[in-house]
């Protein structure tokens, strides 16, 4: 068995969907959920679907371990980031090279980096006069947004287009896409 965490700083609503989506899965499971925020939404979602809970820290995540050897120790074989807002450190990265994607509501490499999440994105987007965007599946590395980028979809910027409106557009493409791009990455890997 594939074993997945899901790396999550919100309210958690691609984490839900990615839960459904590999519940009774053969070779796939999400068997952990790894938290910045005592307080996300995401931490109900792990509790009602019984998968355990790691609370990290910065200075430990930043200049300690990473948690690289908790990972470890749970058999952890891929990582999915979903509205995770810590940039990954190296030593997470290396520990797992191209077993680690990464969701950006936009389309790289546009709006990307730094500061550049949510509603963030979507006010550049509109602020532009962009006609189009989307999202961008992408394997994390060094920089931010920046990995070899795996599958992106887009969506119409129309002129009534607010940020929230185009948030929606883009949620509804994440939840569309994210859990089966997450499968096929997955099998590429390791096709158990």
């Amino acid at each position: 068995m594939n074993k997945l965490a899901i790396f999550s700083s919100g309210t958690g609503s691609n984490a839900a969907r990615i839960i459904r989506y590999f519940q009774g899965h053969t070779s796939i499971s999400v068997d952990l959920i790894v938290c910045n925020n005592p307080h996300a939404g995401v931490l109900n979602i792990a509790s009602a679907a019984g998968i355990p809970i790691l609370l990290i820290e910065k200075e430990q995540f930043f200049r300690g371990s990473a948690y690289v050897p908790e990972l470890q120790a749970r058999s952890i074989d891929f990582i999915v980031l979903a509205g995770f807002l810590w940039k990954i450190p190296v030593r997470l990265v290396q520990a797992y090279r191209h077993r680690i994607v990464n969701i950006h509501p936009a389309l790289l490499p546009k709006y990307g980096g730094k500061g550049m999440y949510g509603h963030h994105v979507h006010e550049a987007v509109i602020a532009a006069g962009e006609k189009e965007s989307g999202i961008t599946i992408h394997y994390v590395d060094e920089l931010y947004d920046h990995g070899q980028v795996i599958f992106q979809a887009n969506v119409s910027v129309d002129p009534e287009d607010t940020p929230e409106t185009l948030a929606g557009k883009i949620q509804f493409l994440e939840h569309g896409h994210f859990p089966r791009v997450i499968e096929e990455a997955v099998k590429r890997l390791n096709p158990r």
